[in-house]
């Protein structure tokens, strides 16, 4: 049995796809032990941290920072019996069986660097921390023959079985067929060669120093400059046979590098606003965004939306929250209005219990426990955690629950687990300072309720006008579970218990 094994990015929960790497926990060379975290994942509804399968020696780290992995793919090589001494070739040639093995054309394909007379570690087909064959950023090895795209400026690619040709000295770059002169053709080459370009041809120089040519640089410096937005082929290579390295492109972010321009006359520059690519921003959609963006596409266009408002005076229920705060049992308690929201939900819940279902196609599910989400916003985006079975829980319980839900959101610790089978949620948008909103359901959820900002108003209070504690609720439900009726009487309710929360309590329980 093979002593080096390659742990796969596992399904974190609900069938996801694929995950981002965040953050390494550990590097090449560290000792871990079993179930000890190794890697940060970012999925779609969370970041997690993934534990390893096995103790041992980390061998091989095989995508950065960053990548965002398909689940199944190995992501580490690790050696469960490093205290064994070297691992044996056989041992090594059996973990990396099922790679790929280049074709000698594709080998004779490869520039070599005259300094190190072989491929540079990290190009496709180049040598890879742990023996593997390097391939690009994010895609794992594939069985069968290694396969690369002819070029197009250079002569068709010999087949395998056809000898290396036996090249001119030092020459590093094959001379394009049109009549452009050479770039890197070293003094021993027939000067027939170079007479050969017109002096009046002026071709673009690239960033890999040669003419129309592709440019030459690592995958994971091609991810870098994509993601600062930097073209690479207007760099100036300062790496091996002419380059784009990493400090080439953070050079050119500074604003300290010398650019690349085409020798032919340009265009003499004007002060008109430029409204191109250079003054926009590209946000790639993943993870928790995407997800979001997927459910509440699903959802808008899905379940019939209906939204109500009404507008509470709240006043009696804060001055219930500072009586709460006063006590001795509630002073290391977070006690906040959205609390009170959350139990004047569950209360008229129990009163209306057709809020708390899900549309099944032919028939309609009503749940009887409440799993109550609390829309929350983090880095990542907005996610909805629940409160398992929160209908059965005291005041007590459910303010622990609720601010241990937020920290851990915040965190960006919320698990796969605690994000799904919710039935029932709240949208606390006062704390943005917004009065209220017209919410999207969650996918399989009949009702949303938006809790706005509570503010002091004139409000007309036993015949006078005075300044009152006022808020007001939005509630969207699915038109198809919950009529107007409804919808109306269970958001009543909810005003009634904020409008005097010791009446609604000895009237209902």
């Amino acid at each position: 049995m093979s002593r080096i094994k390659e742990f796969n990015l596992p399904d974190l929960g609900e069938g996801l796809t694929e995950g981002e790497i965040l953050a390494w926990l550990v590097k090449v060379g560290d000792v871990i032990e079993l179930n000890q975290p190794i890697v940060e994942v970012e999925t779609a509804k969370a970041a997690v941290e993934i534990p390893a399968k096995w103790a041992g020696e980390v061998r091989s780290i095989f995508h950065p920072e960053g990548t965002t992995v398909e689940v199944g793919t190995p992501i580490i090589a690790i050696d469960t019996d490093p205290g064994a001494g070297p691992v044996p070739e056989s041992t090594t040639a059996a973990a990396s069986a099922d790679l790929p093995t280049p074709s000698a054309a594709s080998l004779a394909a490869v520039q070599v660097a005259p300094a190190e007379g072989m491929v540079e570690p990290g190009l496709i087909g180049g040598v890879a921390p742990g023996g593997r064959t390097a391939v690009l950023v994010g895609y794992g090895p594939r069985n069968g023959p290694a396969k690369r795209r002819q070029r197009k400026d250079g002569p068709p690619q010999q087949p395998a079985t056809t000898p290396r040709p036996t090249a001119p000295a030092q020459v590093t770059t094959p001379v394009p067929a049109a009549p452009v002169a050479p770039v890197s053709v070293a003094a021993a080459a027939p000067a027939s060669v170079a007479a050969a370009a017109p002096a009046s041809v002026a071709p673009t120089v690239n960033g890999n120093g040669r003419a129309g040519g592709p440019v030459l640089a690592k995958p994971p410096v091609r991810k870098f400059a994509k993601d600062l937005g930097i073209d690479l082929a207007t760099l100036t290579g300062s790496g091996p046979l002419g380059s784009i390295t990493r400090d080439d492109v953070q050079r050119a972010v500074d604003g300290s590098t010398v650019v690349a321009e085409p020798l032919a006359a340009t265009s003499p520059t004007t002060s008109t606003a430029s409204f191109g690519a250079d003054r926009e921003q590209r946000i790639p959609v993943k993870g928790v965004r995407r997800l979001t963006a997927e459910n509440m596409s699903r959802s808008a266009f899905t379940a019939p939306h209906v939204t109500e408002f009404l507008t509470v005076d709240v006043t009696r229920a804060m001055k219930a929250l500072d009586r709460l705060r006063d006590r001795r049992e509630w002073r290391d308690v977070r006690v906040s209005p959205l609390l009170l929201v959350a139990k004047a939900v569950l209360l008229a819940v129990r009163r209306h219990p057709m809020v708390n279902s899900t549309w099944a196609g032919d028939e309609i599910v009503v749940k009887e426990y409440v799993n109550l989400g609390i829309a929350a916003a983090t880095e990542r985006g907005l996610i909805v955690p629940n409160i398992k079975d929160a209908g059965r829980l005291t005041l007590r319980e459910l303010a622990d629950a609720m601010t241990g839900l937020v920290q851990t959101a915040k965190a960006g610790r919320t698990s796969p687990a605690d994000m799904s089978g919710g039935t029932l949620t709240i949208t606390n948008v006062g704390v943005f300072g917004v009065d209220t909103g017209t919410p999207i359901l969650p996918p399989g959820e009949s009702a949303i309720l938006a809790f706005g900002a509570v503010r002091e108003l004139p409000w007309v209070h036993k015949g006078k006008v005075k300044p009152r504690q006022v808020t007001t609720l939005g509630l969207s439900f699915d038109h198809r579970i919950i009529d107007g009726e409804l919808g109306s009487k269970f958001l009543r309710d909810i005003g009634d218990f904020l409008a005097d929360p010791e009446a609604a309590l000895l009237a209902w329980t």
